[in-house]
């Protein structure tokens, strides 16, 4: 049961950012420039990094539904998600990917900077300064979005095909309002 009234019956963030369009439109234009913008790193990779932040800080929305975006836009889909939800190191990601997410679980686990060891990892693998920037901003911003939703105690959803599509819509139209 949600701590708050939500006058509709959309689950998680969909139904927060419904009851306050006057923060969805700016929540909604920072997911956009962190996961659809063009940048260095692919949006899959990017909603990985969103999805494995979420895991990490046991948002079941959250995790559920970045899990969903990332499969749709990433050659291995839900299996190579799963896998790297489970374990990074052994999932079959490129050393790049493992190395963001070294620094993107960093970020989740405390205030401070990233480690010099993952920030040289990262680097080593190819990863180049955009995209250590984006991974910790990305990492940063759904530790917000995470405490949000489940700050809130939002629902999940009902329907077991949700998160999928959601998937479709995301990867059409992005974050940004009306979509």
């Amino acid at each position: 049961m949600p701590h708050i009234t939500i006058d509709n019956e959309l689950p998680g963030i969909s139904g927060l950012l419904a009851q306050r369009p006057d923060t969805a439109v700016p929540l909604g234009m920072l997911a956009d420039a962190l996961l659809k913008a063009p940048a260095p790193m692919s949006r899959g990779e990017r909603e990985l990094v969103a999805a494995y932040v979420s895991s990490l800080n046991g948002t079941r929305f959250c995790t559920g539904a970045h899990s969903a975006f990332a499969a749709a836009q990433l050659d291995g889909g839900e299996e190579l998600v799963e896998a790297a939800l489970a374990d990074p190191g052994t999932a079959p990601l490129t050393d790049r990917m493992r190395a963001l997410l070294r620094i993107a679980a960093e970020v989740r686990g405390q205030v401070g900077p990233v480690s010099r060891e993952a920030v040289e990892a990262a680097r080593a693998a190819g990863a180049g300064d955009v995209e250590i920037h984006d991974t910790v901003l990305i990492a940063a911003a759904f530790c917000m979005y995470n405490r949000y939703v489940d700050g809130l105690a939002t629902e999940l959803p009902e329907d077991p095909g949700f998160y999928a599509k959601g998937a479709q819509r995301i990867v059409e139209s992005g974050y940004g309002r009306g979509n």
